[in-house]
């Protein structure tokens, strides 16, 4: 049997094109649960793309799929509580669905799996397009995020782009502050000094303004954000102001400077700022 665990949709794409399928999605958690509402997986006769969190609530999920395939009526809904009957001990309970799919079905299936894959991704907003902001964009690309990538240099960007990234030419780099989505989480590591001031002082007018930017990190040591402190003092920002930037960025406790290395202790910070996934 075929068990792909993250698969894309060109991937389910091109499976349903050769045989049909279950679609099993988490609809609704309560409790501790191994996945949030809104995971899927699709059961075919011979393969599984995806994963609901594994153990026995998948396997008799995979069971009760396989046995409508096979031409026994499918339940479109199941209750499941994960406590010692289930073999489980998460305590939760998650209320499956379930979904025939073929071929025929699979655009307008995939485009509502789509949106809502969409709908769910974290806006983050990138300034530089350097070394260390590339390996932050591959870090980010199996992650649930859209990136919008600014620098003022337009030759830095790399051809093509991952799935899920913007790349946007400003100059000034600062003026794209302004159009940035709402709740953007905002990393900073142009490749001037200069450069990084001006943007962290934008995203502090924004923050101001209209109090949607609720991460502002900004790449660099103690020592640096000590000096840009006073000069956005000079500027007329307050103390509490200040304490909307976060410098330096990464999760704390990870050594080293290598754009990799930083570039995964960025993610995982990020993945901290997560809003929990809505129900399906």
């Amino acid at each position: 049997m075929t068990v792909l665990t993250e698969p894309t949709l060109d991937a389910l794409q091109a499976a349903l094109a050769r045989a049909p399928a279950v679609l099993v999605r988490v609809r609704r958690t309560q409790g501790s649960v191994p996945r949030e509402a809104g995971t899927w997986m699709a059961v075919f006769a011979d393969a599984v793309l995806g994963t609901i969190g594994g153990g026995h609530l998948e396997h008799q999920a995979i069971a009760h799929a396989r046995a409508a395939l096979a031409g026994a009526p499918l339940q479109a809904e199941r209750r499941c509580a994960l406590g010692p009957s289930l073999g489980q001990c998460c305590g939760g309970v998650v209320l499956l669905g379930f979904e025939s799919v073929d071929g025929a079905g699979a655009g307008a299936l995939l485009r509502r799996l789509r949106a809502e894959q969409d709908a769910r991704r974290m806006p983050v907003a990138l300034f530089g397009g350097g070394h260390v902001g590339q390996a932050i964009v591959r870090a980010l690309s199996p992650l649930p995020v859209a990136v919008h990538w600014i620098d003022s240099r337009d030759e830095v960007f790399p051809s093509p782009l991952p799935p899920h990234v913007n790349a946007e030419h400003s100059a000034p780099v600062q003026a794209a502050v302004r159009d940035l989505a709402a709740g953007s989480r905002v990393l900073v590591m142009s490749f001037s000094h200069a450069e990084d001031l001006e943007i962290v002082a934008a995203c502090l007018q924004r923050v101001r303004e209209r109090a949607d930017l609720p991460f502002v990190g900004l790449i660099g040591s103690r020592s640096k954000w000590a000096a840009f402190r006073h000069r956005l003092e000079a500027r007329g920002f307050g103390a509490d102001e200040l304490a909307h930037i976060t410098c330096p960025i990464g999760v704390p406790g990870v050594e080293g400077k290598e754009p990799a290395v930083i570039a995964a202790a960025v993610a995982a910070q990020l993945m901290t700022l997560r809003e929990p996934a809505p129900a399906a």
